[in-house]
């Protein structure tokens, strides 16, 4: 063979290895070859240059873990798990050399935590939605177990498991839970004297702690003076095992700062492996039978105590330096206590919970912008109570008397009393109903949640906006979980679980003011008068510090929250809003409770309130009929549409920006305006490490069948809410039957039924309204015949409505109860003159204004009204028969003249000449009058003609002056029609017929809303406003 160019080479030759048995990095090689060389035993062993034995095997090894952190990332992912489970073996069963325990504890903790987060680094498009690796995930769910051959535990003490002859249970005053210091410290690092890592170390060793396993003592280290335990092969009956639960809580506690960093930022990993290595270990002990208290040593619960006050700790002193780490941590150790809770005693997890949110609001007194604070502090109680059992830790079938300490509030529990048979107002009620520290006691996480829902909705929590939802969600997720669960289907069961959360219907009534009120004619809470403005500082930016004062197990502030019967009476104050979706969902927490809760028990609460808390009461279920109306698919496919077209408007606007033809400064500057959950971040928005990104909800553009499904939810929404509210109004109506204030509650009964009428819900909740209402005007006939004509006439306008429907069954029960409302009114004075007033007032204004009015249902009606009254045999001797027969045929040419209106619907101007000529001939009528004189103002109106509109006001002014100068005689009012005649020269044709129409009295004829001093103002303010709308300042001067 000759060599070509002097040994020249010609070519190379790489090969490149391709296994899954070899890792190919050095760092691992020798890692794995010396725990290898641990397991079999086989010194000496030579290792390359290196000769292993014994006396150098410890420092090999210690170096050789500490080395892992060097490795290069591929091949250590690729050997994740083998590396994970020599490291956990190492840990739980430390190897013995020479006879002396070489304990790897600490080093291979510190191992773990570098690993794990250079994994949970490297491979960042592998974690889930809680930003978990996914690998790491896959080694705890499927990898991870106990070394085999776990036996059961024997006494504490004994050789087997006794590391270095480990005591029993810690004293009871060792306090490691409070001290702060443990989680900062370092026992093997010199410090100075009055160092914290000093007094960790003089607490431990002051009350003679053994934690030698560990190297908490270097007395304990090998070659030390305490050095115990030697074996002679490792086979020996004396094999020491530890348990990887508490030795990683150990480890967490006392681990020095970078560790302890690393370790917080991959918290759910060891937490995760801590859970599991408790559920194998009371497993594999048969311990699960245990009593909770004996399943676990006091030393380690001591170690989870402080490890717990840490991490809290750290928590709320971080929270607006790195809100990612902040918010991942905070949501791994709300989900270990959620873990907890099934496995070791859960009183002791309720003082982990007291404790973080103690650490939280200690905080919370001394940051200049708590709502992060308080945003983590939802997240964190939302996770803890998605436990399975979450129902049976509130002990939702227990008194309310606590065994240890009872409340002053409940110490007449046992009394006999009741507002059945008494007056006196039952504390045992009342508490069950209010957030006390009785009930919170009783019922500890339910009591969280609505504790944080009574904090955020209070006047002082001004500026929180974003954490409305945030609270109301938690809430509603966990009603949601009550309803789907089948544990809980049974009515009974149900009901004790809704007595957890009666409390809400109080927290919402005292929020009435703050809801959006859904209704499109009316303003923001003006209804009624119950609702009063409470007594509070001026608006704010954060949350005050009263509102953190509230922590776990303290009362409430009641201080600066009146009772509504002590509530001043102020000027309104200015409420920060709720938004529309956040009152709704909170509506529908309230209904689920009241449907749910014992119809007895609500009747008991009710029986103690006072008028005006009723009367709160009412507008509660006034609101919720508003907010649960049912708009139709019709409806629902416009705001489908007009989404789609306002994603169409972004869109536009995003090019804009992009193309620079408008100014994306100033967009950017809008949009920073907006608060941020995580603190002023200014860049928030282009942070995504801080930014929250979730998507739209309301899905653009939906499916047909997607919107034929949203029509049925919406219309079995709407028919559900309308129920369980008439539910509530009966009971209402039971309660206050012997009240000496019923007038103004029945009343607000009336109103609520009323308006369930008019917001076009179901007919199958309608058939109960009906029902209902025949019910209460029968039982207090003098609400609507012996007082105003108000609620009469809004009652025959819904009967008429509902009379003209186009489904039978509604016609059939509208048609009863108008015919029961005439019957009633002719029973007290033998003739009904008011009802006859109001059907034929209401008539006339469903003619000249409803749109859906049908005109042959309605003569149905008419016909089964009279035939109610031919068939009557009880007023068969009467005349109401032939009254009956007159207003049916004063009906008849109402109808006769919607005909004619109808014909000439396309033709306005027709239109109005017959309206015109309607209204003159009720010149006898002014009640009729005036209505169709304000329904020719609504057609001009509609037209854009609103110079005719304003005539049409100004007659209908001077209608009304001119009667009330007639019955009665007030100097500052308008003297009749004549004093308008500058405005308009028609006035006149306004001026009284004769003086026999006068009979308020009797008839109730002038007596309607309008023919009052208020009435007269607002006609005449709609009439100023239309003639400034044209432009006519002399006319509205």
């Amino acid at each position: 063979m000759k060599w070509v160019d002097s040994h020249k080479g010609v070519f190379n030759v790489e090969l490149v290895a391709v296994s899954s048995v070899h890792t190919q990095d050095p760092f691992l090689d020798r890692f794995f070859t010396l725990t290898h060389v641990l397991e079999e035993y086989s010194f000496p062993f030579r290792l390359k240059d290196v000769v292993l034995t014994e006396s150098n095997m410890e420092s090999e090894l210690k170096s050789s873990v500490g080395n892992l952190r060097v490795a290069s990332l591929e091949p250590l992912v690729a050997f994740s798990h083998q590396v994970l489970n020599k490291l956990i073996q190492l840990t739980v069963q430390p190897p013995v050399l020479g006879g002396q325990i070489v304990n790897l504890g600490r080093a291979a903790f510190e191992a773990m935590a570098v690993m794990v987060n250079q994994i949970q680094k490297g491979l960042e498009g592998g974690h889930d939605q809680q930003g978990r690796n996914r690998l790491l995930s896959s080694y705890i769910f499927y990898v991870f177990h106990l070394p085999v051959g776990e036996p059961g535990l024997p006494e504490t003490g004994s050789i087997p498991y006794a590391t270095l002859s480990r005591t029993g249970g810690r004293p009871a005053s060792l306090g490691l839970s409070r001290s702060k210091s443990i989680s900062n410290s370092n026992p093997d690092l010199a410090t100075s004297p009055d160092s914290s890592d000093e007094q960790a170390q003089k607490t431990l060793s002051s009350k003679g702690i053994d934690r030698s396993h560990s190297w908490v003592n270097s007395a304990y280290a090998p070659g030390g003076p305490k050095n115990v335990l030697r074996r002679n092969h490792p086979n020996s009956s004396t094999d020491l095992k530890q348990l990887l639960h508490e030795e990683l809580a150990l480890q967490w506690v006392v681990s020095a700062s970078a560790v302890r960093e690393a370790a917080l930022h991959q918290a759910w990993f060891f937490f995760q492996l801590m859970v599991k290595s408790m559920a194998h270990h009371l497993f594999l002990c048969d311990k699960l039978e245990a009593p909770r208290k004996a399943r676990f040593p006091r030393r380690f619960v001591d170690d989870i105590s402080a490890l717990v006050c840490a991490i809290s700790t750290e928590i709320a002193s971080r929270c607006q330096k790195d809100a990612e780490l902040v918010e991942h941590l905070n949501s791994s150790l709300a989900f270990f206590l959620n873990d907890l809770l099934s496995l070791m005693d859960r009183g002791f997890v309720f003082h982990l919970l007291r404790s973080y949110y103690k650490q939280i609001n200690t905080r919370l007194l001394a940051t200049q912008n708590p709502n992060t604070l308080v945003a983590l502090r939802m997240d964190f109680i939302r996770i803890v109570c998605s436990h399975e059992h979450y129902v049976p830790l509130n002990l939702p079938c227990s008194g309310l008397s606590p065994p240890a300490s009872p409340s002053p509030s409940v110490s007449s529990a046992t009394s006999q009393g009741s507002a059945f048979s008494s007056h006196t107002q039952d504390p045992r009620v009342a508490n069950m109903f209010e957030l006390s520290v009785a009930f919170r006691q009783q019922h500890f996480l339910a009591g969280l949640v609505l504790t944080e829902l009574a904090l955020i909705l209070e006047p002082e929590a001004e500026g929180a906006f974003f954490l409305h939802k945030k609270a109301v969600s938690t809430l509603h997720n966990l009603l949601c979980s009550h309803d789907s669960d089948p544990r809980y289907s049974d009515s009974a069961v149900r009901a004790q679980v809704a007595q957890l959360y009666l409390p809400l219907i109080s927290i919402v009534m005292e929020a009435l003011p703050r809801l959006c009120d859904c209704t499109e004619t009316h303003g923001p809470w003006g209804r009624l008068a119950s609702v009063l403005a409470e007594e509070g500082d001026g608006p704010g930016s954060t949350i005050s510090h009263s509102v953190a004062m509230a922590i776990a197990g303290s009362p409430l502030p009641h201080s600066h929250r009146p009772g509504p019967a002590q509530m001043p009476s102020v000027p309104p104050r200015q409420y920060s809003m709720l938004s529309a979706e956040v009152s709704r969902t909170l509506l529908v927490c309230l209904l689920w409770v009241v449907k749910n809760a014992e119809g007895a028990l609500l009747y008991r609460w009710l029986a103690d309130l006072s008028t005006l808390q009723v009367n709160r009461l009412l507008d509660l279920l006034y609101l919720c009929v508003s907010c649960f109306e049912y708009k139709g698919k019709k409806t629902l496919e416009r705001i489908n549409s007009l989404t789609f077209k306002k994603s169409l408007d972004m869109k536009a606007r995003l090019e804009e920006a992009i193309l620079g033809t408008v100014g994306a400064r100033q967009e950017m500057v809008r949009r920073s305006r907006e608060r941020s959950p995580f603190g002023n971040h200014e860049n928030v928005r282009w942070r995504k490490n801080i930014a929250h990104w979730r998507q739209n909800s309301d899905k653009v553009d939906k499916s047909k069948d997607e919107m034929e499904h949203e029509a049925v939810v919406e219309g079995n929404l709407a028919t559900e809410a309308n129920m369980v509210v008439l539910d509530t109004l009966e009971i209402i109506v039971q309660t206050v039957v012997l009240s000496e204030a019923k007038e103004s509650v029945l009343s607000g009964v009336l109103r609520v039924l009323l308006h369930g009428m008019a917001c076009t819900p179901s007919a199958a909740f309608l058939q109960h309204c009906f029902a209902t209402q025949r019910a209460l005007v029968g039982k207090f006939p003098e609400m609507l015949f012996e007082e105003g004509t108000e609620l009469c006439a809004d009652l025959c306008l819904r009967l008429l409505r509902h009379c003209s429907s186009r489904v039978g069954t509604i016609r059939t029960h509208a048609s009863a109860s108008l015919y029961l409302l005439m019957r009633q009114n002719f029973e007290i004075g033998n003739n009904f003159a008011r009802v006859k007033m109001q059907v034929t007032m209401s008539l006339s204004s469903l003619v000249g204004t409803s749109p859906n009015f049908n005109e042959e249902h309605l003569r149905r009606s008419l016909k089964t009204i009279l035939t109610y009254a031919e068939e009557d045999l009880e007023l068969r001797d009467t005349t109401f028969a032939e009254q009956v027969q007159d207003l049916v045929f004063n009906l008849h040419m109402i109808l006769t003249d919607t005909v004619k209106m109808k014909e000439h619907q396309e033709d306005p101007e027709m239109l109005i000449d017959l309206m015109y000529r309607i209204a003159k001939g009720y010149q006898a009528s002014p009640d009729l009058r005036l209505t169709w004189l304000k329904n020719m103002a609504a057609k001009h109106a509609e037209r854009g003609n609103h110079a005719e509109a304003a005539q049409c006001l100004v007659h209908s002014a001077a209608l009304v002056a001119e009667y009330l100068s007639m019955l009665e005689d007030c100097p500052y009012l308008p003297v009749g029609c004549v004093s308008f005649q500058n405005i308009s020269s028609n006035v006149l044709e306004e001026s009284a017929v004769s003086d026999d129409v006068l009979s308020p009295d009797e008839e109730g004829i002038c007596s309607g809303k309008y023919f009052t001093e208020q009435g007269l103002v607002g006609l005449l303010e709609q009439a100023a406003a239309s003639f400034t709308m044209v432009r006519s300042f002399v006319e509205a001067s």
